[in-house]
């Protein structure tokens, strides 16, 4: 079960009327927070953002069944959904053991380095365009206040860089 606050922020994200992807970070968030802290490990860092997905759509955050999944993966992500609604309590017994086979795992995965690596990794699979079109987005649903801060952001971080370069 994720924790209030979790949930909290997650329904304030959707109050705002953030994307069900904004949504569900918070619930990756708070599991790569419990492998940091020992709760327990993962096998991988693609495993700690699968566990935290899967209560994000158990928690009824309306995320589709990703597009170039396998069918496994879709059918889980599906049954997850349907799991927000159902209503019946989670097996205690199952729980246990997915927890007693989690401990047994490495919180490596959740380190800052092995994040990054992650995150640069599927960056890099991304094409220009997708890249650009997502800045085009982010850019046009700031505002113009959120514009102009970042704006103001890049011409320091360009300042600092430039500044270095010369010394």
């Amino acid at each position: 079960m994720p924790e209030r606050k979790t949930l909290q922020r997650a329904a304030r994200d959707k109050k705002q009327g953030k994307s069900p992807s904004t949504q569900a970070g918070e619930f990756v968030r708070e599991e790569i927070d419990h492998v940091r802290e020992g709760k327990h490990g993962v096998r991988s860092t693609k495993q700690a953002i699968a566990i935290g997905l899967s209560k994000a759509r158990r928690a009824g955050v309306d995320l589709p069944s990703p597009k170039k999944a396998g069918a496994a993966t879709r059918r889980k992500a599906k049954q997850d959904s349907e799991a927000a609604h159902d209503g019946h309590a989670k097996s205690a017994t199952r729980a246990r053991a997915t927890t007693r086979a989690l401990k047994r795992e490495s919180a490596k995965p959740a380190s800052k380095s092995a994040l990054s690596r992650h995150a640069s990794k599927t960056a890099s699979r991304r094409t220009a365009a997708d890249r650009s079109a997502a800045a085009k987005k982010a850019a046009a649903t700031k505002g113009a206040a959120g514009r102009s801060a970042a704006a103001k952001k890049a011409a320091r971080t360009r300042a600092a860089n430039r500044a270095a370069a010369h010394h």
